[in-house]
């Protein structure tokens, strides 16, 4: 992520809101019988976890 993602999603409310929104997304898709973009949005859902809680480091500056 650079820099201004860094100070974007520095409030865990922010990461936290954007993972919610992309997993609501992925229920959608899936419910609504379209497993292709169930499937992209279910991608972006794992890639906000990964980014947002599992890489992120909160201590480092911004």
């Amino acid at each position: 992520m650079n820099e201004a993602d860094l100070k974007f999603f520095r409030p865990k409310w922010r990461r936290v809101t954007a993972t919610v929104f992309c997993f609501g997304w992925t229920l959608v898709e899936w419910l609504s019988g379209e497993p292709f973009w169930g499937i992209i949005a279910a991608g972006i859902t794992f890639y906000c976890l990964w980014n947002f809680f599992y890489q992120f480091d909160e201590n480092q500056d911004a």
